[in-house]
C-alpha cells in the first residue's frame, strides 16, 4: 500500500456559505504530511470527511486501504485521533480514561501509556474535568500513541498550548514517529511548527486544496525574484507567478513556484533583466500560495 490516504474528486456543503469542491489528496504511507490552512478554511472538515464522521456528497476516500465510510469500522481501528476539541469523559480520571481507551485498540501498549503519563507529569488520580488545557492536549497525544496506530491523524493539536506543552508534545510526536515510522497527517494554521516536522505539505483554502507538494520544494521551490524591462504578458514561462507586482520604473518583484536555479537564463532570452533571487521562510511561502488562490493571476501570465 503505497498511500495512506487517497482522495479523489470529494465534495460536501455545509448550508450555502461553504462547500468542499473536487478535492484531491495522496498522503504517502510513512510520510507526515502537513495541512496547512487559515481558520475556516475546511481542515477540520476534511478530516471529519476523510474519517468518516460526516457524509460525502461525491468523491472517493481511502484511508489505510479501507473505502470510507464504508470501511471505517476496520480503519478506525488502525489510527490514533486527536480532535481539534477534548473529547474525553469529563468525570473520568486520567487512568480510567487511559484503560477505558485501551478496550477499543487491540495493539494498545500499556508500558507506553505509562510511561508517557509520567513523561508528560499527569498524575492518575485527576479527573479530565479538573485538567488544564496543556495536560487536557498531553492526555489526547497519549491516547493516540499508546495505541500504536498505523496512522496518526492530529485535529490542531498544539493550538492554544503555551510552547512548553507545545514543546513537549511534538517531542512525543517527533520520538514515536522514529521509532515506528506511523503516518502522521497533521492540521494546522501554525505554519513554523510544521516546517521541523513534515516531509509533505498541503495547502487549504476556502474549501479547496491549492497546492500539494514535498517540503523541500515547498521550501526551496518558492522565490521572489526582482525582474526589470518584462513584457506585460509573457507566455511559455518554466515556472508559476503567484503574485506580480510593480515597484518603480520598469521594476517588478514577483513571486514564482517551482523555480529553479537554470530558469535564471530563460529571463535573458526573453529580453528581460534578472536582477535579484530571494528566499522565502516557510510562513512567507504559505501566506504567497494563500494571496494567489484568492487573487489569481490575469489570465496569460
Amino acid at each position: 500500500m503505497s498511500d495512506a490516504i487517497h482522495i479523489r474528486n470529494l465534495g460536501y456543503r455545509a448550508g450555502k456559505e461553504f462547500a468542499i469542491r473536487d478535492l484531491a489528496m495522496t498522503v504517502p504511507t510513512g510520510s507526515v504530511y502537513g495541512f496547512l490552512g487559515p481558520n475556516g478554511s475546511g481542515k477540520t472538515t476534511t478530516i471529519r470527511l476523510m474519517l468518516g464522521m460526516l457524509p460525502k456528497l461525491d468523491g472517493e476516500v481511502t484511508v489505510l486501504g479501507h473505502s470510507m465510510p464504508e470501511g471505517a469500522h476496520h480503519a478506525l481501528a488502525k489510527i490514533g485521533f486527536v480532535p481539534e476539541r477534548l473529547h474525553l469523559y469529563q468525570t473520568l480520571t486520567v487512568e480510567e480514561s487511559i484503560a477505558y481507551h485501551a478496550s477499543f485498540y487491540k495493539n494498545w501498549d500499556a508500558a507506553e501509556a505509562e510511561r508517557l503519563r509520567r513523561e508528560f507529569a499527569l498524575r492518575a488520580e485527576n479527573t479530565v474535568g479538573r485538567l488544564s488545557k496543556g495536560e487536557a492536549g498531553k492526555l489526547m497525544m497519549l491516547l493516540a500513541l499508546a495505541a500504536r496506530p498505523d496512522l496518526l491523524v492530529l485535529d490542531e493539536p498544539t493550538d492554544g498550548l503555551d510552547p512548553v506543552v507545545r514543546r513537549d508534545v511534538l517531542g512525543a510526536l517527533v520520538e514515536f514517529v522514529e521509532r515506528k515510522g506511523t503516518t502522521v497527517f497533521i492540521s494546522s494554521h501554525l505554519v513554523h511548527e510544521q516546517e521541523r516536522i513534515c516531509d509533505w505539505v498541503g495547502v487549504m483554502d476556502g474549501g479547496r486544496l491549492v497546492a500539494e507538494l514535498p517540503m523541500h520544494a515547498f521550501r526551496a521551490g518558492i522565490k521572489r525574484l526582482r525582474v526589470n524591462g518584462a513584457a506585460p504578458v509573457i507566455d511559455g514561462m518554466p515556472f508559476v507567478v503567484l503574485s506580480r507586482d510593480l515597484v518603480v520604473g520598469h521594476e517588478e518583484q514577483w513571486v514564482v513556484r517551482g523555480w529553479q536555479p537554470e530558469m535564471a537564463q530563460w529571463f535573458q532570452r526573453g529580453g528581460a533583466e534578472l536582477r535579484g533571487v530571494m528566499d522565502l521562510d516557510l510562513e512567507e511561502s504559505f501566506v504567497e500560495l494563500l494571496r494567489s488562490s484568492r487573487s489569481p493571476m490575469p489570465e496569460g501570465n
